[in-house]
């Protein structure tokens, strides 16, 4: 009887064990290469590190103050409507798990670095709008953040000009703000907001030169990168890699349409990012991918590349 209880004991520790190892995010696990998650870069990388990076993210550097937002403007996007602009022309935007009453904002740490807060000092409203909108929030770090109708606004490190908004619903969360502090709805001009939201979490799209590949549910090209790994489970996708290839967010497995769901795994990242994953590799975007159709990232660096159905590679060097 304390045989078979013993047996029985050792079958049910053994499942638990692959279960909290799937993919092999066992601790202390290195990459074939020998390189942890987490550390600051791979050895022997390219210049750009094979990142597609070109060593600036947005129009603030590294360590500058951030830009006052000055006299606010109001871009008419065809695409998105009418956007609300600081008064160099750069996209404002909202963040989805902010709250506007009372106003607050989630936003800090890495990802502060992606999304600058916009400060609120000598900022003033867009002529035509309601300037009693304008108001500010306290950061955690004690800076006075501005807020249209409660929200606080961000600018995306991505945007390099007047007149871009690369930073329109990534991750499902970031929205362009209108004048009114709503989220800038698409128009007729551009994608309706019942196509995008037609679309599953995860997708094909027939791409004339690269054949079916995966998308978002924003219709965005997903990649993978060569220096991942899948067995164990890491990504060496870290620090200002993630400016340029944010990660998927998870997905519903309910939620994917023609894409294989082996290895359907959400990657809990040591940075504390949760990422999706297909047959156990991590799945990113590109932020110089400006709309759906866009495959600017495929082959950047040598090392990423559009994603099959099958969770393989299009078009990489055998």
């Amino acid at each position: 009887m304390n045989t078979w209880r013993n047996a029985s004991l050792a079958v049910t520790a053994a499942a638990l064990l692959a279960l909290t190892t799937a993919c092999g995010q066992e601790q202390g696990a290195e990459t074939p290469g020998g390189q942890a998650v987490g550390n600051a870069a791979p050895a022997r990388q390219p210049a750009d590190g094979g990142y597609g990076s070109d060593g600036g993210y947005g129009s603030e550097a590294a360590g500058a103050a951030p830009k006052e937002a000055g006299q606010l403007a109001v871009w008419d996007s065809k695409k998105l409507g009418e956007v609300l602009t600081d008064s160099e022309g750069f996209t404002l935007y909202r963040f989805d798990k902010d709250t506007a009453e009372p106003p607050a904002s989630r936003c800090e740490g890495d990802c502060a670095e992606i999304w600058p807060a916009v400060p609120a000092r000598n900022a003033e409203a867009a002529a035509g709008t309601d300037a009693s909108l304008i108001g500010e929030v306290t950061r955690g770090d004690g800076t006075k953040q501005l807020t249209v109708a409660g929200w606080p606004m961000y600018r995306y490190a991505q945007d390099t000009g007047s007149g871009e908004a690369k930073g329109q619903g990534v991750g499902g969360t970031w929205f362009a703000a209108a004048p009114d502090g709503k989220k800038a709805v698409l128009n007729a001009d551009g994608p309706s907001a019942g196509e995008q939201a037609d679309l599953a979490g995860l997708s094909v799209r027939k791409d004339p030169q690269l054949g079916d590949i995966v998308v978002d549910k924003r219709g965005m090209t997903v990649y993978r990168f060569k220096k991942d790994s899948a067995w164990p489970m890491k990504s060496a996708c870290t620090g200002d890699c993630l400016k340029k290839w944010p990660v998927v967010p998870p997905v519903s497995k309910n939620d994917v349409e023609g894409v294989t769901t082996k290895g359907f795994v959400t990657f809990d990242r040591p940075d504390g990012i949760q990422q999706q994953s297909l047959d156990c590799w991590p799945l990113y975007t590109f932020s110089g991918d400006s709309e759906p159709g866009d495959t600017n990232g495929q082959g950047v660096g040598g090392t990423w590349y559009a994603v099959s159905p099958g969770a393989k590679l299009v078009g990489a060097p055998k």
